[in-house]
């Protein structure tokens, strides 16, 4: 399946439309009989489903369509699909939030969590084990910092959807 996106450009008063197709993922026998594999297929659809129902430049629809393509090209073990796979979508995720502000939902979160945890939660958890004068008070600090991080990113989130620039498809 090809979704196909138009762009009307306006100069002089004259309509001149461009099309631009974004590459669909090709069936492979695999799908069938790996449950991981099959989830992975389907999450990389969603996104490209997403990205069909967004006007995207076309630079950037031809950079989806060498990973999508390079997706479909694979020859290798499933294993390695899965790599590509998950390599290819975290690519497109990473091209859509740095060019256009594009995020899937709870990237924010998602990426705050494992900041709060690192840099809040332990900075925080040596602090109570040094004021307390016992260390086991270290692995206090880390939910601490979960939380804080979960709280920053999820208004990041909702400040994203709001302004619409939330893909209503979840990164796994």
């Amino acid at each position: 399946m090809l979704w196909t996106l138009q762009f009307a450009y306006t100069t002089n008063r004259e309509l001149i439309l461009a099309s631009m197709e974004i590459e669909s993922l090709k069936n492979r026998p695999e799908i069938t009989t790996d449950e991981k594999l099959s989830k992975k297929y389907g999450f990389f659809r969603s996104l490209l489903t997403e990205i069909g129902k967004r006007e995207i430049p076309e630079d950037i629809l031809n950079q989806i369509n060498e990973r999508v393509h390079t997706v479909n090209s694979f020859q290798g073990p499933v294993k390695g699909l899965k790599k590509v796979l998950r390599k290819e979508q975290y690519g497109i995720i990473q091209l859509l939030e740095k060019e256009l502000k594009l995020v899937p939902k709870g990237h924010y979160r998602n990426m705050w969590m494992a900041i709060g945890m690192s840099a809040f939660g332990v900075s925080m958890g040596a602090a109570f084990g040094v004021a307390f004068d016992n260390m086991a008070f270290l692995g206090m600090g880390i939910p601490m910092g979960m939380a804080i991080g979960i709280a920053i990113g999820t208004g990041m989130d909702e400040k994203a959807a709001k302004e619409g620039r939330q893909l209503s498809f979840e990164a796994s």
